[in-house]
């Protein structure tokens, strides 16, 4: 089972020796990855009536695709992955692009995790359509993989017109996987039919002092693991070719009890991975944050 490091996009700042030394040291305590969240526009939410977004225009979050950019320049064999990128809110021949160029100079595999989003707002401001943002997403994950795979490609969808055209270099060494996130039907569906992977929705920030996921508790994970099951199955895919990654938060806990979560996720056979997340949960300095990371994975050794 991987064990990816959540990076702290809400509260590491802006010091670029801070996030070296954070990224350095999650490498040299043996995480396998590095997942970045994403938000481009943060709302100022007392301009909105009814807003209850979980993050605003206060909270920080460096660009995923640039911030790999930097981590891979600061560490040597540690991978990425986007936890999740809203897709819809980029142009898709670009983000193939910047995606091909990490995974090429990086010379590590990129999960390119994606997801539809949820912030109107955000979605207005940059200039894209929100109600469409399902269908478009399809759309633009059929066209990444053509970009990464053919010299030139030849397309005619509702949302893209490509002809004769192409990125070069090709991301051929390392190819480029698409995972999504979400947990509604039509993303389910559309994770066994076109994804690589899930990053199931499974924050645990409450206490837990049981061995056993919430995931499996309430049975409703897997039930969803079932959809993308008989979707996978229905486009004629292996489903146990589909990878799982649930995420383990620190919030109401110490980083050993949150290790003993894990010992439950490997119960499930169809959870290939696992991120820890120290935000959110009170700790001031980057130095704690490390701490934390370093106490997680230790617990998990012992």
């Amino acid at each position: 089972m991987h064990i990816g490091a959540v990076f702290p996009q809400l509260e590491i700042g802006n010091n670029h020796q801070d996030i070296k030394a954070w990224a350095q040291s999650m490498e040299l305590f043996g995480y396998d990855h590095i997942a970045i969240f994403d938000h481009i526009l943060g709302v100022k939410g007392d301009s909105y009536p009814n807003w209850s977004g979980p993050y605003d225009h206060t909270h920080s979050f460096h660009e995923p695709l640039v911030l790999m950019g930097y981590l891979s320049a600061v560490t040597t064999k540690i991978e990425f992955a986007t936890s999740v990128l809203v897709l819809p809110q980029r142009q898709a021949a670009l983000v193939a692009k910047q995606a091909s160029t990490i995974s090429i100079l990086s010379k590590r595999q990129i999960r390119l995790g994606v997801g539809s989003g949820w912030n109107e707002i955000e979605f207005n401001s940059l200039g894209y359509k929100f109600s469409n943002r399902g269908e478009r997403i399809e759309d633009q994950i059929k066209v990444m993989k053509e970009l990464w795979t053919k010299r030139s490609v030849g397309i005619s969808t509702p949302h893209h017109t490509i002809i004769d055209a192409g990125i070069h270099p090709l991301p051929k060494t390392h190819p480029i996987q698409i995972w999504l996130g979400g947990g509604a039907t039509p993303v389910l569906k559309r994770i066994g039919q076109l994804a690589d992977g899930w990053f199931a929705n499974t924050s645990t920030r409450t206490a837990m002092h049981t061995k056993v996921p919430a995931f499996s508790r309430d049975k409703t994970g897997l039930l969803q693991l079932e959809v993308i099951r008989k979707a996978a199955l229905d486009s004629g895919r292996n489903p146990k070719e589909i990878g799982v990654e649930v995420r383990i938060e620190l919030e109401g806990k110490t980083p050993e009890i949150a290790a003993q979560e894990v010992l439950g996720w490997q119960q499930i056979p169809e959870v290939t991975s696992i991120q820890f997340s120290a935000m959110r949960s009170g700790l001031q300095t980057v130095n704690a944050h490390i701490d934390a990371m370093n106490r997680f994975i230790d617990a998990l050794r012992n």
